[in-house]
C-alpha cells in the first residue's frame, strides 16, 4: 500500500489546482453568434454580449475558488485556428475531409500560409487586455496554439512561400517571441501553449503515418522541442510558460492514443516550459513511468475526463496523485482537467452544471492532498 503523500499549496502558477481554459459556451454566447452569422447584429453587439459572458464565467470560477481565470475562449470558433489566423500571412482554408474522429461530424477548416509570416497587430493581445480588466484582482491566464503545432499543421497543408524548413523555423520562433513580449507587456504573466502535435507522436498509427510520407518522427519532436525553446527563450522571470499536451478532444472524442514514453525522454528531459498539462484520464495516456524524465518543473495532472459528465472518484485521484508521487517529488505535481470543455464552440458532451461540478471535485481534491 502506497503511503499517504502530502505536499503544501502553492500561490504561484500552476497551482495545485488548476485549469486548462476553455469552458463550455452559454446559450445566450451561441444564439448571439448565430444571429451574427444572419447579420442580425453587428460585431460591436457580437462584442459586448461576450464581454457579458465573459464577465459572468469571470464571477463563477472567482467564486468557486480558482486562483488563475481565463475567458473560457468565449470569443474563438477554435482553439487553435482563431490564433493562427490572426498572424500576418496566413489565410483560412477549407478542407476536403468534413468528418472527424469515429465518424463525428467536424467542420473542415485549417489554415494555409500565403505570405511572410509575422505577429503583428493580433486580436488577441487585445483581448487580453479586455480580460484582465474584467478579471480585477484575480490571475488572468492566457491560453494559445503552440509554435510546433503551427509548423505542423502548415506542413500538412502545405505552403508555397518558405524555400526551406529552417527558414520558416526561423519565422515562426519571431514570431512567437513578439506574441509572448507582447502579451507579457499587455500584462500576462500566465501563459499556456496547448499542442496536439505530442500527442500525435505519442501515437503508433501516426507515427507510422508521418514515415510513411518520409518524416522521423524521433528528428520532428527533437525539432519541434527547439521550436519551442528558441520560442520561449528570453521570457521575463516573472511569466510562467505551460505546455498542454492533448489528443483531441472535438465534442468529447479524441484522435490518438499511446502513452509519453515515445516522446519522454526529448519533450520532458529537453523542453524548458515551466510547467506540463498531461492528459491522464483513461488509459489512452499510459502509465507515469514516462514523468521519470522530468526535470525541475510542475506536472499537472490531467486525472478528470472533460469529454463526459460522470464524476470520477475522489479516493481515486488521491490514489493516482500518490502513484505519480512515487516518479515525481508531490511538491512538483498540480491537479486538472485532462483537457478544456470546449476546445471548440460545439463544447463537449456534458452540461454547464457537470463541467462545475468537476471543477469542485478537482479543488476539493487537490485540497486534501496540498494542505
Amino acid at each position: 500500500m502506497i503511503s499517504p503523500v502530502i505536499g503544501s499549496k502553492r500561490n504561484t502558477p500552476p497551482f495545485r489546482y488548476d485549469i486548462v481554459g476553455s469552458f463550455l459556451r452559454t446559450e445566450e454566447l451561441k444564439s448571439a453568434r448565430n444571429l451574427r452569422l444572419q447579420g442580425e447584429i453587428t460585431d460591436a453587439q457580437l462584442h459586448e454580449i461576450e464581454n457579458t459572458e465573459i464577465f459572468k464565467l469571470l464571477e463563477q470560477q472567482k467564486a468557486l475558488g480558482l486562483k488563475a481565470v481565463t475567458d473560457g475562449e468565449f470569443r474563438r470558433s477554435w482553439w487553435h485556428l482563431d490564433f493562427f489566423l490572426g498572424i500576418t500571412g496566413t489565410q483560412k482554408i477549407s478542407l476536403d475531409q468534413g468528418r472527424g474522429v469515429k465518424e463525428t461530424a467536424q467542420r473542415a477548416e485549417s489554415f494555409r500560409i500565403v505570405g511572410k509570416i509575422a505577429f503583428g497587430d493580433h486580436p488577441m493581445v487585445t483581448e487580453f487586455i479586455e480580460l484582465q480588466q474584467m478579471a480585477g484582482d484575480a490571475l488572468a491566464k492566457m491560453t494559445i496554439p503552440s509554435p510546433a503545432l503551427f509548423h505542423f499543421v502548415q506542413d500538412y497543408n502545405g505552403n508555397e512561400i518558405y524555400p526551406d524548413r529552417e527558414t520558416l523555423y526561423r519565422d515562426i520562433i519571431q514570431v512567437y517571441q513578439q506574441a509572448i513580449r507582447a502579451f507579457y507587456e499587455a500584462g500576462c504573466r500566465y501563459l499556456q501553449l496547448d499542442d496536439t502535435t505530442w500527442g500525435t507522436l505519442c501515437s503508433g498509427r501516426h507515427r507510422a503515418h508521418l514515415r510513411s510520407r518520409g518524416i522521423d518522427p524521433d528528428q520532428l519532436a527533437k525539432d519541434y522541442v527547439r521550436l519551442i525553446n528558441e520560442s520561449i527563450a528570453g521570457r521575463p522571470e516573472d511569466m510562467t510558460i505551460a505546455l498542454h499536451v492533448c489528443r483531441g478532444n472535438f465534442r468529447s472524442t479524441w484522435f490518438a492514443a499511446g502513452g509519453y514514453e515515445p516522446v519522454a525522454e526529448t519533450l520532458f528531459g529537453e523542453a524548458e516550459v515551466d510547467a506540463f498539462f498531461l492528459e491522464y484520464d483513461n488509459e489512452r495516456s499510459g502509465d507515469f513511468t514516462p514523468l521519470r524524465f522530468i526535470q525541475d518543473q510542475h506536472v499537472v495532472l490531467g486525472l478528470v475526463t472533460t469529454k463526459h459528465g460522470g464524476l470520477e472518484s475522489k479516493e481515486q485521484i488521491i490514489a493516482r496523485i500518490e502513484e505519480a508521487a512515487q516518479i515525481v517529488p508531490i511538491e512538483q505535481l498540480c491537479l486538472s482537467a485532462q483537457c478544456g470543455f470546449a476546445s471548440t464552440e460545439e463544447g463537449n458532451m456534458l452540461t454547464e452544471e457537470e463541467q462545475w461540478d468537476k471543477l469542485r471535485l478537482i479543488i476539493e481534491t487537490a485540497n486534501e492532498v496540498w494542505i
